[in-house]
């Protein structure tokens, strides 16, 4: 199934919530695993069914120009014996579509009850 370019589902709203989220915190960049545990706080647990859907979710946001990501330094991963993190940023752009799906949600919740009303 094939969705309007631009057009955000539920996990990738609550992946760009948790970037905002740690962005506030104090954290302008942060690992996969990080964030998927910020999401599962902020967002129905079992919307995160598996790590493979978060990084495909993410995957989707950096192409779409709404995340940015970096690899860690190499050196840093062989000294804690680790294999090395990839590290996302929320960009301007991301911070726009999640402002417009917010948005998007409350003209849809707004417009239920008239919806409703009308039956």
């Amino acid at each position: 199934m094939r969705r309007k370019a631009g057009f955000l589902i539920p996990i990738e709203v609550a992946i760009l919530e948790a970037a905002v989220a740690l962005r506030k915190a104090g954290q302008s960049e942060v690992h996969g695993y990080e964030l998927a545990k910020v999401v599962q706080g902020i967002r129905d647990a079992t919307r995160l069914t598996a790590y493979g859907t978060l990084y495909k979710a993410l995957s989707r946001l950096e192409r779409e120009g709404f995340l940015a990501s970096r690899w860690e330094d190499p050196s840093l991963a062989a000294t804690e014996s680790r294999p090395r993190r990839r590290f996302y940023r929320l960009t301007v752009e991301g911070e726009r579509a999640l402002a417009d799906a917010r948005a998007a949600e409350r003209e849809t919740t707004a417009q239920r009850p008239a919806a409703a009303a009308v039956r």
